[in-house]
């Protein structure tokens, strides 16, 4: 029985090593699985408003403000014209009080700085927070990268500017070039400037909050551009306005424009705005430098304000373009010019040279009493017919003296 036993257990070990081996046989190997690469998905956009700050919490879900007519209604033509994108509102609580926030996205820094300014009121408190910022009593406005920020707090509190600061925080910059500032605030004199009423306009509808000529002068529909300010001069305040054209020759055919409506007073049609007409008429002028028109408005006296107009000079800012210096042409170029070179220098060198021999000897020659050339020498030739008469010299056939 033990014997019946063993065979037993032999066969059956036998049987599933057979089995094991027709499982991993290479025609019965189990087909690989094909490697499956994880789709990485970009990261959803960061809202503009988070749903709870510093205690204040969202009492409904955030606003999306899909255009300009439902951000602003009363201003959306200037949102437009600065480039809105999109925006955002909400309204927070915290302990019975509220803090309502609207958030304005532009296409770059540029519009959302035009926004910032054309918001802002002169005399407002100027704010560290962000970008650039004011507050009007319990009103917060600022502006960083390509967002503004409008809160409105219901109390306004010890701790309510460093509350804006955090949600600065939260305002991501644009990337590249958008988060610049616009070009033409750099040709802002800084002297006597009051940094809180700067307006910076790109449209009609943008200008007209904070200019000081009719909108339809500046010429809005030709691309230009304004930045308007105010200045703090010894004999009293004057308004620089400064129109930046796409080119110097768009510039040089409105200036006469825009200084013949200065020109015509109270006749001016269409009639003066009030910035102009509370001017003092001696201390207006307008001047051009390349792309840009300048005119100085205010009470100050004509002395400052020539002076402040001269201030702003436009300077082209010319980048050179690297050429390639090792070029086939440039060669082929480059030895010719050599050649010609050695040619023309061993050519002068060769008249000059001969000048200074030919001449030196012709000029030795007259000193001497001489012709300058030796072609008119005269020349003899002299022949010797002396023979001497000696033995070995005597003819054969001639007799011996002696003899």
């Amino acid at each position: 029985m033990r014997w019946i036993s063993i065979l037993v257990c032999s066969a059956l070990l036998a049987g599933s090593a057979g089995s094991a081996d027709a499982q991993t046989a290479p025609g019965n190997k189990p087909a690989a699985k094909e490697a499956v690469t994880p789709v990485v998905l970009p990261p959803s956009p960061k809202a503009l408003l988070p749903e709870a700050l510093n205690g204040w919490v969202a009492d409904e879900p955030v606003k999306s403000l899909a255009n300009a007519d439902q951000a602003d209604p009363a201003n959306a033509a200037a949102l437009k014209e600065y480039s809105y994108t999109t925006g955002a509102s909400v309204t927070y609580k915290r302990d019975g009080e509220t803090l309502s926030v609207r958030a304005l996205r532009f296409q770059d820094a540029s519009g959302a700085y035009g926004a910032y300014s054309f918001y802002r009121q002169n005399g407002w408190a100027k704010e560290d927070i962000g970008t650039g910022a004011t507050s009007n009593h319990n009103r917060v406005l600022f502006w960083k990268g390509n967002t503004v920020v409008d809160a409105t707090f219901s109390h306004i509190g010890p701790m309510s500017a460093a509350e804006m600061r955090e949600l600065a925080k939260h305002v991501s910059n644009p990337p590249g070039t958008k988060a610049l500032m616009p070009p033409i605030l750099a040709n802002l004199p800084q002297a006597s400037l009051d940094g809180q009423t700067t307006h910076y306009a790109e449209g009609p509808a943008g200008y007209a909050g904070g200019g000081v000529l009719p909108p339809d002068l500046v010429g809005f529909d030709r691309g230009a551009e304004t930045v308007t300010a105010n200045y703090s001069l010894r004999s009293g305040s004057a308004t620089l306005t400064i129109i930046d054209y796409p080119t110097p020759q768009m510039a040089e055919a409105q200036e006469p424009k825009i200084r013949a409506y200065i020109q015509a007073g109270s006749n001016a049609q269409p009639a003066w705005p009030k910035p102009l007409q509370d001017s003092d008429l001696a201390s207006l002028e307008v001047r051009r430098s390349g792309p840009l028109v300048v005119l100085v408005s205010g009470d100050a006296i004509p002395e400052e304000s020539h002076k402040l107009v001269e201030m702003v000079h436009y300077e082209a800012d010319l980048t050179a373009i690297p050429q390639p210096t090792n070029s086939e042409v440039k060669k082929t170029a480059q030895l010719l010019m050599g050649i010609a070179a050695i040619v023309i220098v061993g050519g002068s060198a060769a008249l000059l040279l001969g000048f200074f021999l030919g001449g030196g000897r012709a000029l030795y020659r007259i000193m001497r009493g001489k012709p300058a050339s030796s072609l008119f020498d005269e020349e003899f030739i002299r022949i010797d017919l002396r023979e001497e008469w000696d033995e070995t010299r005597r003819p054969v056939d001639e007799p011996h003296p002696k003899g």
